[in-house]
């Protein structure tokens, strides 16, 4: 299928995990009615961005995946003729932790999961105490609609998570985020951040010629410390925006996709073709130091 409806589901979340599962469904319902085939929700939906601070609690809110909200989800997306992507937090065993996203086919199958490879430790995101850096490598699923590729927020400052992502034939890139402004920060680095997270990506859609679908969480939460800028927005092969989300709506939004668009850009501006395969081995190592 070369033309395909996308769904973004732009929300603000609360600290009990029901009501935000809840909101997330009708989201996808929304999306569903407005004609959306593959919806994608926000990073750690569930709940609050609990990674503010370092919290044994907090590991209570983790499960199994497939688990309890997969299941849930699994019905809705037979019930609506969906794919569903749902980052969740994942408990893979005693003490084992994963910031994972599952992906739930049309008919309501499980397809699988992709766990998060960059692991952020900033002030406000301390993800590296509760997240283990994925271990299942970059991966893409063959969904009815399309075959996309998740990546998950700070995923999206590396061009290798992405350049691998499409060459394994992902049609489109989706990116669950949770990301935001310090409420004491001034305009203007707010701003420099937020063109930087959309610019990064979107160069993504042009360097690999393919769309790009970020979606990001809004509100207040840290006790009013931390805004998330919501944002989510749609990138075409070339870098062009198809849809822009406000910085503090919730927002359910479908997008029609053209996903053939991949095989003219890639045509005529030809960088998979150029790639110097041969002399690319420098890009495994951590730094280059001078002898």
């Amino acid at each position: 299928m070369a033309k395909v409806k996308v769904g973004l589901v732009q929300m603000s979340c609360v600290k009990d995990v029901q009501p935000n599962l809840q909101k997330a469904i009708d989201g996808i319902r929304d999306a569903a009615a407005k004609g959306a085939q593959i919806i994608c929700l926000q990073e750690l939906f569930t709940s609050l961005y609990f990674c503010d601070v370092e919290d044994y609690e907090n590991f209570k809110l983790a499960e199994t995946i497939p688990g309890p909200s997969t299941d849930v989800l699994s019905e809705v997306a037979a019930e609506l003729n969906v794919v569903i992507i749902a980052s969740l937090f994942e408990k893979r065993a005693q003490g084992l932790y994963h910031n994972t996203t599952a992906v739930i086919d049309a008919d309501g199958k499980y397809l699988g999961k992709y766990r998060k490879m960059h692991i952020p430790d900033d002030p406000a995101f301390y993800e590296k105490f509760y997240f283990t850096p994925g271990d299942l490598g970059y991966k893409v699923f063959n969904t009815k609609y399309a075959k996309l590729g998740v990546l998950i927020c700070w995923d999206q400052w590396y061009p290798e998570a992405a350049r691998i992502t499409a060459m394994m034939g992902a049609e489109i890139i989706f990116y669950p985020t949770a990301i935001g402004w310090a409420t004491n920060q001034d305009e203007a680095t707010n701003q420099e951040q937020y063109n930087a997270w959309q610019t990064i990506q979107r160069s993504h859609s042009v360097a690999n010629g393919v769309h790009v679908v970020s979606v990001n969480r809004v509100g207040f939460e840290q006790e009013g410390r931390m805004k998330f800028w919501g944002g989510s927005f749609v990138s075409n092969p070339f870098g062009k925006l198809l849809y822009l989300a406000s910085h503090d709506k919730e927002e359910n939004a479908v997008v029609e996709i053209d996903t053939q668009k991949t095989d003219f850009y890639r045509t005529h501006w030809p960088f998979m073709r150029d790639r110097r395969i041969d002399s690319y081995q420098p890009i495994t190592k951590r730094f280059i130091d001078e002898d």
